[in-house]
């Protein structure tokens, strides 16, 4: 097959030139195994993760090209084939120290995502974490697989169809997804110097009239959401209001996750009419950040505002397959201002429904559509402005993310998956992210912050279970 010139696209590479010091923009999932279900009802060998995961990667693109920069980035950096790839130097294997709980595993899961990727290879790790001998739910010979992905790779859509790669449907190794049995297209050797220069002339020309293009294509939609915004009642600015996770992110990173269950939730929505999963979701965060930050003696008076992860992929067209980042956001109140849980749910279902409405997502959408045509080099600059200046702090107060996962039992090495949790990435002067994921029967909430910004994470998590207890007593 013909090499192709496989060039990082100006979206993933704002999760490239955002990365510095304390602020790592790669996410990790965190699953947790059964091996009763194992024929011999033992955990796998090493050898064998290793083996099963060369296998059932063997056609993804991602697991074995890595990123070459260009001097003084004067393009977009490229995706070149590692021809020193060796798997087991991106799967290693640790034990927990002793107890082996649930507190030892958060606090090593911290650790192991406060570290950086290796930029100089394939921008993927994994770690088998055995001695899961206390947790909670968890079987005796119970072990975990991290798996650390760069932002810049993939996005929560991409991550989640790479990890369905490697799971069965059943205990002897029904594979969740045939492969097609051809082998993943070839990723070129780097373009010669001449075609280097050549492409990045050409993108830096042809930028203004792209740039143009987006303005004259987005324009009727911003006009029609900035009326449909002003016909809207109003009563409620837009104002982000300070407080303590609007602060510098330190490498220290902090994590903990509760799992809820998935049926009550989705009763818990039937309350308000229209409500979705997500509008739960969304008011058991903004339920548990009023009992946390009242609990602190900081509670705005003014709505927390979070910011929300739209995914742009059409599964019609087949993007949902494509490695990279097609992703947009919006910008919402979460109405921690108001006590009453069920007042709530209803000011963020009418929030998001406006939102949808109005295609209140088109700022960013803007945004999006214009970074894809900047050049490399302004792309460095105005990354560098917007962590010197904390600016994601000013726009929004935390992230909310919610990807949702396989409603079915998954299996990996014969082993059953119990759960799975995720670490996301923090953005500067922005440090708390709730991502939220579901398996099978369950939705899990999961807490990324600093030690700085939220020491008592485990008090946090006692907010989030009194927000769901509290929801689901009214349903």
């Amino acid at each position: 097959m013909k090499n192709s010139i496989a060039q990082l696209s100006s979206q993933d590479a704002q999760f490239l030139y955002l990365e510095a010091d304390g602020h790592m923009t790669h996410a990790t999932a965190l699953s947790v195994y059964d091996p009763s279900t194992r024929s011999d009802g033992k955990p796998p060998r090493f050898k064998e993760i290793i083996n099963h995961v060369a296998e059932r990667t063997r056609y993804e693109p991602l697991v074995r090209q890595k990123l070459v920069r260009l001097p003084l980035d004067i393009d977009y950096p490229y995706w070149v084939e590692d021809e020193f790839f060796d798997i087991e130097a991106h799967i290693v294997h640790v034990r927990l120290p002793e107890p082996g709980d649930w507190r030892q595993l958060c606090i090593h899961m911290a650790r192991y995502h406060s570290r950086p990727l290796n930029m100089h290879r394939p921008l993927w790790e994994m770690l088998v974490i055995e001695g899961l001998n206390n947790v909670e739910g968890v079987p005796r010979g119970g072990y975990a697989i991290a798996t650390k992905i760069h932002h810049a790779a993939a996005d929560g859509a991409s991550m989640m169809r790479f990890f369905t790669q490697l799971f069965d449907i059943d205990e002897i190794g029904t594979p969740a997804v045939k492969h097609s049995g051809r082998a993943a297209p070839s990723v070129s050797k780097m373009p010669s110097p001449g075609k280097i220069v050549y492409r990045a002339a050409n993108a830096g020309l042809r930028s203004p009239f792209r740039t143009a293009q987006s303005l004259l294509k987005v324009a009727p939609r911003v006009y029609n959401a900035i009326q449909e915004r002003s016909r809207r009642p109003s009563g409620r600015d837009r104002l982000v209001p300070n407080s303590r996770f609007n602060a510098p992110v330190s490498q220290q990173k902090m994590f903990d996750a509760i799992e809820f269950d998935l049926p009550t939730v989705k009763r818990i929505r039937k309350i308000v009419e229209g409500a979705t999963v997500n509008d739960v979701a969304l008011c058991i965060c903004s339920g548990a950040l009023n009992r946390y930050l009242t609990h602190h003696d900081e509670l705005p008076a003014d709505s927390l505002v979070s910011m929300c992860p739209v995914n742009l992929r059409s599964e019609q067209s087949g993007e949902a397959a494509i490695t990279g980042n097609n992703i947009s956001a919006m910008a919402i109140p979460i109405f921690t201002d108001i006590e009453d849980p069920l007042q709530r749910l209803q000011a963020i279902r009418q929030e998001t429904y406006s939102n949808k409405t109005a295609r209140s997502a088109t700022p960013a959408q803007l945004m999006t559509d214009l970074t894809r045509h900047v050049p490399a080099v302004t792309q460095v600059m105005a990354s560098r402005l917007v962590l010197q200046l904390g600016i994601a702090g000013r726009m929004v107060n935390l992230f909310v993310s919610n990807v949702p996962g396989p409603p079915i039992d998954l299996y990996m090495n014969g082993a059953k998956q119990l759960s799975n949790f995720a670490l996301a990435p923090l953005g500067e002067g922005c440090g708390l992210f709730i991502g939220i994921t579901s398996y099978r029967d369950r939705i899990s909430f999961n807490v990324t912050s600093t030690r700085e910004i939220m020491p008592d994470i485990a008090f946090f998590i006692e907010c989030l279970k009194d927000a769901n207890r509290e929801l689901a007593a009214i349903a």
